[in-house]
């Protein structure tokens, strides 16, 4: 019995640590398409520190997950787990032992902070913020950022996201006629990433390219 006792009492700080983790420091989420490639693969597992925004400012090239908008995604049919299955499903992803489902979200980086004003001119496909060049070495090869012109400016709670991999990424851009004009709300969203946990032969951490 005291065996027992000390195994329960491992387990239950165990779990109890994971969802401290989970609830104030990070959480994991699967990378469901392309549209962060290079950078990120499909599939790929992200750890999101839950501290920036918060504690900290969010910075102009974070990448960052996000909750939907609204009408950004159409969720793909899936097969409910029931029972057990569903039970154990529910409590792993409550503590953190899963990731979270990124399908229910979305990962792009940022590129416009509030009061920003973010244009492309098709003329030589550059993306300005406040009228100067960003430099995007992590911009997929070969796609493009300005398939038609346009200029915004970023309200106050608001952010301006584009995915790495520009001809293929339903971001800001394509959603300019929507609701809040392609605009991200920071209170949707959830963390920034840090490190591609897995698969292995993927780990790798993401520093800010835009230092200071």
């Amino acid at each position: 019995m005291a065996w027992l006792r000390e195994v329960l009492i491992v387990l239950g700080s165990a779990l109890v640590l994971s969802l401290l983790l989970k609830t104030f420091v990070f959480q994991s989420f699967w990378i469901p398409s392309g549209s962060m490639e290079n950078t990120l693969e499909v599939r790929d597992r992200i750890l999101v520190s839950l501290w920036r925004p918060g504690p900290l400012d969010l910075r102009r090239g974070d990448i960052v997950v996000f909750k939907d908008p609204g009408g950004w995604l159409s969720p793909p049919p899936q097969v409910e787990p029931t029972g057990l299955a569903k039970g154990w499903s529910t409590f792993a992803t409550f503590v953190g032992l899963l990731p979270q489902d990124a399908g229910q979200h979305l990962v792009k980086r940022v590129i416009g902070l509030p009061g920003d004003t973010v244009a492309c001119n098709t003329a030589d496909d550059a993306v300005m913020v406040n009228g100067v060049e960003l430099v995007e070495n992590y911009v997929k090869p070969g796609t493009s950022s300005c398939t038609y012109g346009w200029e915004v400016t970023v309200p106050e709670g608001r952010i301006w996201v584009l995915g790495d991999n520009r001809s293929n990424s339903a971001d800001s851009r394509a959603h300019l006629g929507d609701p809040g004009g392609g605009m991200v709300p920071i209170d949707n969203v959830v963390g920034t990433a840090f490190v591609t946990a897995w698969p292995l032969e993927h780990w790798k951490t993401f520093g800010n390219p835009y230092p200071g």
